[in-house]
């Protein structure tokens, strides 16, 4: 049986990245490397659409973001996180971690935070702390939240913070590559992401990119660090190496699958997930279906409310294991309430007939009526349009 994923993450990985990963290991401290290296930092910036250097480290997500306080906060700093899921919780619970005193802006899951909210308090804290010099220094929120399929209007919340001493970082792992994501047209400070996700390798590498802005914080960082001391990267990839050992094999299949976007254009790539989510969005609009998120949906990933009497924890363990066919399903107060599914990185059209072929195959099995072939047809009409 093929097994076939439309997860947000881990994502399908291309056969050219794969045949590159699967050649013999080569030193990491050679001219060849190096010259590989240079070629992925060059793909990078396209994606991420900068002309700053792009940090590479050897972790997951995870590790950036951690990064993104360690290495840009120091002790008596303040910031604002943003939470509408169980993924923008996390910056929350990395600056509880190291410290520092946070504003949480709590959204309801299925919402997109209101960028005025974030500019009340940053107004706000700048009258209450002129005179102590004690200031948010960093303003923290997820571009696609992926446990709800929320995309979050960050050129607008760019627009605020620019004009701010305080860094907008944005938390990118499920939304580069998939949706509009413009780092130095919209002023957008620190871009985190990785590597499992739009990027279409496996896990285990994350990406950062530092506008000036960001450089001078992290210059003056006081937090302890180590690992993540995002000064000891910046000065390795300046001379087109890494600090520590890299995951050279997976720095080699990146490299393949940034050639694929570079061949397409990140352009027509975006446009493509626009493409394919919408017809997601319609299919599941012809099975009577709801979406969690349908005034802020992203085209990274689509939450669909599970149809009354389905518990979608077992409609996602039956479609996997008895089919082939991974989505995902909800978490925490969303568990057995939504379903996911994914058309970020190397998910294709066949991918996603397969698994709405599959869904309704079990959506029937579980009890629900629709008019059979419903979904089918209505992405297979949003894949042609």
């Amino acid at each position: 049986m093929k097994n076939y994923l439309l997860t947000p993450g881990p994502t399908p990985v291309p056969p050219e990245a794969l045949d590159a990963m699967a050649r013999p290991i080569i030193h990491h401290r050679t001219p060849q490397f190096q010259a590989i290296l240079k070629e992925v930092e060059e793909g990078l910036q396209s994606v991420f659409q900068t002309k700053g250097k792009v940090l590479i480290l050897t972790s997951s997500g995870t590790g950036a973001m951690e990064g993104a306080v360690s290495s840009l906060l120091s002790p008596g700093d303040k910031a604002i996180c943003v939470s509408g899921g169980k993924f923008g919780e996390r910056w929350g619970e990395l600056c509880a971690a190291y410290g520092i005193e946070f504003i949480p802006i709590d959204v309801e899951w299925g919402k997109a935070v209101d960028p005025e909210k974030i500019k009340e308090i940053l107004q706000a804290d700048g009258i209450r702390n002129m005179d102590n010099g004690r200031r948010i220094k960093a303003v923290y929120v997820t571009l696609c939240e992926t446990s709800t399929g929320v995309a979050t209007d960050i050129k607008a919340i760019a627009e605020i913070t620019k004009n701010h001493e305080a860094v907008l970082v944005v938390d990118a792992i499920s939304a580069l590559g998939a949706v509009p994501l413009r780092t130095d047209e919209w002023g957008i400070d620190v871009v985190v992401s990785g590597s499992q996700k739009g990027l279409m390798i496996p896990p285990g590498l994350a990406f950062i990119s530092l506008s000036d802005k960001a450089l001078k914080l992290a210059d003056s960082s006081k937090l302890p660090k180590y690992y993540f001391d995002f000064k000891a990267y910046k000065k390795s990839i300046d001379k087109n190496d890494t600090p520590y050992t890299p995951a050279v094999n997976l720095i080699i299949g990146l490299n393949e699958a940034l050639k694929i976007i570079k061949k397409d254009g990140i352009d027509n790539v975006i446009k493509r997930h626009q493409k394919h989510a919408a017809a997601v969005r319609a299919a599941m609009k012809a099975l009577g279906l709801e979406l969690l998120a349908p005034d802020a949906y992203s085209d990274a990933v689509t939450a669909v409310k599970s149809p009354e009497g389905v518990d979608s924890a077992k409609l996602v363990k039956t479609m996997r294991d008895t089919h082939g066919v991974a989505m995902a399903g909800g978490q925490a107060q969303l568990k057995g309430k939504i379903f996911r599914i994914a058309t970020m990185g190397y998910i294709t059209a066949d991918d996603l007939k397969k698994g709405m072929e599959t869904l309704e195959t079990v959506l029937a099995e579980l009890g629900y009526k629709f008019e059979k072939g419903a979904g089918v047809k209505a992405l297979e009409k949003g894949l042609a349009s």
